[in-house]
């Protein structure tokens, strides 16, 4: 598998210097100083009348607000910061292994892994914040909050939900590494025996719209924890 990953320019830069880093945390530095000149290069050129690049981020932030609106609620504005981005990082990161030279972060486990333990424990946070530590426990024990959980059924219902929940972050992980590593073999396959100087355009805006895709289910289930999780003792 090894053979078949086209090496890192930043990963050889310092590897002949004697620095050792591994691949995939140099390209999350990486996205993470692309999307920060980006934000400060935007932040500096707000116009009234807004340029191409202050459009597509004014209307990545309403899609956004509106998702979280229809998912969450009116609240759900607030957790904008996290959703917007994530939603960021992990689209220029799907991205990133497209150009030759380098590699999607995405496409290690421990990248992905980092990113859905972030939502897991944002979460939980928002609701013991949302409802007290006692009372978001107890919808863990059955149908809705307080009074109207079934007694008989809390034994039942609170191991399944806790594993559940668990099991929320490693499905999480293992979708977005698994869809990106595929992607990037695929690539790898044909730069190494097919077309070592230029892969095929279907493929790389295939490529372009699974990253999106994986982009979009990742936000979306974020948002949907988000909600079961915030949500009032009607709602669940």
């Amino acid at each position: 598998m090894e053979k078949l990953e086209h090496p890192t320019l930043i990963g050889t830069l310092l590897s002949w210097i004697g620095l050792h880093v591994p691949e995939h945390v140099l390209m999350t530095w990486l996205v993470m100083a692309i999307l920060i000149s980006l934000g400060y290069f935007i932040s500096r050129n707000i116009t009234f009348i807004p340029s191409r690049l202050q459009s597509v981020i004014e209307i990545l932030v309403l899609a956004l607000d509106n998702l979280l609106e229809d998912t969450v609620g009116p609240k759900g504005r607030k957790y904008l910061p996290l959703v917007g981005t994530l939603a960021l990082y992990i689209f220029f990161s799907n991205i990133l292994g497209l150009i030759p030279g380098f590699k999607s972060p995405t496409s290690s486990l421990n990248t992905t892994a980092s990113c859905a333990l972030v939502v897991f424990i944002y979460y939980n946070y928002q609701g013991i914040r949302e409802h007290g530590a006692w009372n978001y426990i107890r919808h863990f024990m059955g149908p809705g909050l307080g009074e109207k959980n079934i007694p008989w059924l809390a034994p039942l219902m609170f191991p399944v939900e806790i594993i559940s929940h668990v099991a929320r972050p490693l499905s999480l992980s293992m979708r977005l590494f698994g869809n990106i590593m595929g992607e990037d073999l695929v690539l790898a396959v044909l730069m190494v025996y097919i077309t070592p100087l230029l892969v095929p355009l279907p493929m790389m805006f295939m490529a372009v719209f699974t990253s999106l895709i994986q982009t979009f289910i990742f936000v979306l289930l974020t948002c949907l924890y988000l909600a079961g999780a915030v949500a009032g003792e009607e709602e669940h």
